[in-house]
């Protein structure tokens, strides 16, 4: 199995079950790592013919951003639906990182596996 990842990526949006949670932007931090048989990109060279991270990438950004879910766990499980079907994936490993939400933890979050490894 070929992974494609995509790490560290920070995205704005309402998350929390607090009042004030619900009244400002806070950033959360995405980890993907996404099965996708490379072979026949490699061959090519062509972006048609592999999982264009940019594209996921965009499509978080917009998705994430819009949200206003209060757990992670509902956050991450959005977000392994719309890889495992927009994207077409067999396998993905979501990891939402709510860093500053527990005092003197310097990460906290949730890590899913969604499909079949």
């Amino acid at each position: 199995m070929d992974i494609i990842y995509l790490h560290d990526l920070k995205i704005e949006c309402i998350i929390g079950i607090w009042e004030w949670e619900r009244r400002v932007k806070q950033t959360i931090i995405l980890d993907l790592d996404m099965a996708a048989d490379i072979r026949r990109a490699a061959a090519t060279d062509r972006i048609d013919d592999t999982l264009n991270y940019k594209a996921v990438a965009k499509r978080l950004i917009d998705f994430v951003g819009g949200s206003q879910f209060q757990l992670v766990e509902t956050l991450a499980e959005k977000v392994a639906e719309i890889l495992l079907t927009e994207f077409k994936l067999k396998w993905v490993r979501v990891r939402v990182n709510k860093k500053g939400a527990v005092r003197g933890a310097g990460d906290v979050g949730i890590i899913i596996e969604r499909g079949e490894a």
